[in-house]
């Protein structure tokens, strides 16, 4: 299995077809040949994981700059065939992007993503040390693709600070950590119940112990199949209670799955989201030659 940048227009084909069986439903919002071929020619990285000659894996990103002027570069895209999801091609992508990004001279990497979804909150947060102190309501409008449509788009905005420490020693781990949930740290509410479609609490919580754990469903996405209305609730819950958490100064560090219990939980702590120094004498970690690793 390969990683590697994409340049040719019959590549960027092969990225329109895997768009839409990731995204299934809604042909406008497949990114167009010729955009792809943009980003790639103009400093964005355009990158894809194969198999043979297949294409089963995709990163799509381009130079950006953060409210400061600094610049960054802003992760657009990153989906995976059907097929070959929880395989550790998400990781493998991420972790290149990082590399190539490094290798520019940049030192945050942003994205965003639908915030109730368990498996993106493991990755970005749980297995590459990115954060969060940023709700974002609709940032997209109405979505028609088959996972978005029917619910508001609201997303967290991520910062991966790539040249901190903590981010290199997450990206050592060679296998998938169990992320069981601290026992020493509070939930801010009972944790849901196992079924299907657990309710969402009444009433918001209010906060205060510096560390909290925030439960959500462990699938968001079959939630939403069994029941629009409930994950509607699910959603305008944790819209409101994230929008509090990050206003009082909680930032989103770390997110946990327990295989065991089939939970879910983000942990917030309330501290001041990490602003590294520019980049200056950081080693970027050398190529792998493309080859893939689990």
């Amino acid at each position: 299995m390969k990683l590697r940048l994409l340049h040719t227009p019959a590549e960027m084909e092969q990225a329109q077809q895997l768009q839409r069986l990731v995204w299934p439903g809604s042909e406008t919002d497949v990114i167009p040949v010729h955009v792809l071929l943009t980003f790639a020619h103009n400093g964005g990285l355009v990158l894809g994981a194969y198999e043979a000659e297949r294409l089963i894996g995709l990163s799509v990103g381009f130079p950006g700059l953060q409210p400061n002027g600094q610049p960054k570069h802003c992760s657009h895209e990153l989906g995976v065939d059907p097929a070959w999801r929880n395989s550790g091609i998400g990781f493998a992508l991420k972790r290149e992007q990082r590399r190539l990004a490094l290798a520019q001279g940049l030192n945050l990497i942003t994205w965003t993503y639908d915030p109730l979804l368990s498996r993106n909150a493991h990755l970005n947060l749980g297995r590459l040390g990115a954060v969060c102190n940023s709700y974002l309501r609709e940032l997209y409008g109405e979505m028609r693709d088959g996972l978005n449509a029917g619910l508001p788009s609201d997303r967290f905005q991520v910062d991966w600070w790539i040249a901190e420490a903590r981010v290199e020693q997450r990206l050592q781990r060679s296998a998938r950590p169990e992320r069981v949930l601290p026992a020493d740290i509070p939930g801010l509410y009972p944790p849901p119940a196992p079924e299907a479609a657990p309710l969402p609490p009444e009433n918001l919580p209010a906060l205060g112990q510096p560390r909290l754990l925030i439960y959500i469903p462990s699938d968001f996405l079959a939630l939403k199949q069994i029941d629009l209305g409930l994950a509607l609730a699910w959603r305008l819950f944790s819209r409101a209670l994230f929008e509090q958490a990050f206003h009082q100064g909680y930032l989103a560090a770390d997110f946990f799955f327990d295989p065991h219990t089939r939970l879910s939980a983000y942990l917030l702590e309330k501290r001041p989201a990490p602003v590294p120094q520019p980049r200056t004498a950081v080693p970027v970690p050398p190529p792998s030659g493309g080859e893939f690793w689990r």
